[in-house]
């Protein structure tokens, strides 16, 4: 790319430009400097917004955790860069940090049903309706993401099992538990909870997404259909 792309963004063919590059083969198929370059905005004359990112990962030895200590000023060093492109960089790189100490802190691994159990608590805690949620995990029982599919009256709430999976597929689940609650305090599992815990598993064995486990919370217990030998 390097002899056939030098000088202003816009007269790349469209394969070459980083935003139509992102857009269209996904963000994994961009350089770091095409990435910044996306951030720098535009370059200067005889040099392209990638030509400047260059310049600036060299600053830091292509090391990406150098380049997010920089400061407003180091980055402006670079010629180029103003503070206004300083700071949506710092700003960009900041949220790449929270991410990354945000996945750490809510990614805990539920290899117990009570563990799964404590996870759900919070959500469940002094409801006075029953809700249904669902936990996304990794291939290692790590919570990826968790989500109420839905909310109903004091004796039930449907359960749509096709949005269940289409989002597993989406954040590429390896595995869920789902949990519903009981306001009247009884654990044990109704007819419909049965049946429906049933279609969830037999659901998901044709996607390779494993049923780990089904509970049903009430107050100071729960119920586990793994524990109890019904998945």
């Amino acid at each position: 790319m390097d002899l056939l792309t030098t000088g202003s963004i816009k007269h790349w063919s469209e394969d070459d430009r980083p935003r139509e590059k992102l857009m269209n083969k996904g963000r994994q198929a961009l350089s770091n400097a095409e990435l910044l370059a996306i951030l720098i905005g535009s370059g200067l004359k005889g040099q392209s917004a990638v030509d400047v990112g260059k310049v600036l990962l060299k600053k830091v030895d292509n090391d990406l955790h150098k380049l997010s200590k920089l400061t407003i000023e180091e980055i402006c060093e670079v010629k180029g860069l103003g503070p206004a492109r300083a700071v949506t960089m710092i700003a960009a790189l900041e949220l790449g940090r929270r991410r990354k100490s945000q996945e750490v802190a809510e990614q805990p691994k539920l290899n117990s049903s009570k563990l799964a159990y404590e996870f759900f608590s919070p959500v469940f805690m002094d409801l006075d309706h029953e809700e249904f949620w669902v936990l996304y995990l990794s291939n290692a029982n790590r919570v990826i993401q968790k989500k109420r599919l839905s909310a109903g009256g004091l004796t039930g709430t449907v359960v749509d099992v096709r949005l269940l999976f289409n989002e597993a597929l989406q954040k590429k689940a390896a595995a869920i538990i789902v949990a519903h609650n009981h306001p009247s305090g009884q654990k044990k599992p109704s007819d419909n909870d049965i049946i429906l815990t049933k279609r969830i598993r037999e659901a998901g064995e044709l996607l390779s997404i494993r049923l780990v486990d089904h509970l049903i919370y009430v107050e100071g217990g729960y119920y586990s259909f793994a524990d109890e030998g019904m998945l």
